[in-house]
């Protein structure tokens, strides 16, 4: 299946200068002249030699159809991780190496698509999203609510990313695990979690400071 190159996603593997490559980490890149293009750390699935290469979006890439099958994840143990077939209950170990940084975000049960060619493991496949606490962060500034400027913080899984100011120690935020391309901070990363009607944290903390203003009127 071709894809444009700013479709290529952690995870993916792709047919590349003759061989199949997995793409480790994406950035999307925007240079003040010339076009967009997504800089791309491959991993090669067979030896795991690994390649930056640039993709420009008018680009395309044959991206591999491989054998998916849905497993659970149950633990680590050391440089492997285990999974269960949830069809058979087998279990199957995997080397963590394989998800690079993104093994950060395995949780227990989590359900995942382990992406096979010809009988061998070459590619993980996590949810889109995976929600976390924030374990560190500078105090919450009473009053401030514009989520126009970032903040570091930590997660507990001990990646650190940016979060808007009026996110404090023991809230939850949503993470774009696909979208995740280092450990480095990225303020793009962090949604807003929804509550149970949709609305996202900010609105709904604008709509509290509103009420007891009401209430104090």
């Amino acid at each position: 299946m071709k894809i444009n190159g700013n479709e290529i996603r952690p995870g993916n593997v792709i047919e590349h200068k003759g061989g199949l490559w997995i793409a480790v980490k994406t950035q999307a890149v925007k240079p003040g002249k010339g076009p967009a293009y997504a800089q791309v750390e491959l991993k090669n699935a067979i030896d795991g030699t690994k390649l930056n290469e640039r993709f420009r979006s008018s680009e395309t890439v044959e991206r591999v159809r491989l054998e998916q099958k849905d497993y659970q994840f149950l633990f680590a143990d050391g440089d492997m991780l285990t999974f269960m077939d949830t069809d058979t209950y087998e279990q199957i170990q995997i080397p963590a190496a394989l998800l690079e940084e993104r093994a950060a975000f395995l949780q227990d049960g989590m359900k995942v698509t382990v992406e096979s060619h010809e009988g061998r493991a070459i590619g993980i496949a996590l949810p889109d999203q995976v929600t976390l606490q924030v374990v560190e962060a500078e105090p919450v500034v009473k009053g401030q609510t514009a989520a126009s400027s970032y903040k570091p913080a930590k997660l507990e899984n001990g990646v650190r990313v940016l979060v808007p100011p009026f996110v404090g120690v023991g809230e939850r935020v949503v993470v774009g695990v696909n979208r995740f391309v280092s450990k480095e901070p990225e303020p793009d990363i962090v949604t807003y979690e929804l509550d149970a009607e949709g609305r996202d944290l900010q609105l709904k903390r604008l709509a509290k400071v509103k009420a007891e203003r009401d209430c104090a009127t």
